[in-house]
């Protein structure tokens, strides 16, 4: 079961904080692209995590049942 946490906008336009799928064999932008879908959140801006490390290239990470994914909101500096 993969675990799915939102954060700041993305859990208010969800409206939950987390999630648990039932889904394997699937790469991260495949993830995003139906999360997306589902929760219309091409607006947001956000940065994704996968077991608590930041994931630049969506595309060429592949999923195991057992990773959490966060989308968190923009960092600020200071």
């Amino acid at each position: 079961m993969l675990s799915v946490k939102y954060f700041g906008a993305v859990a208010e336009k969800t409206k939950v904080q987390g999630e648990n799928l039932p889904i394997s064999n699937l790469s991260l932008q495949e993830l995003v692209d139906e999360l997306e879908q589902k929760y219309d959140l091409g607006s947001l801006s956000y940065s994704i995590a996968v077991n608590q490390k930041l994931v630049q290239d969506k595309n060429s990470y592949m999923l195991m049942t057992n990773d959490v994914v966060a989308l968190l909101p923009p960092f600020a500096g200071g």
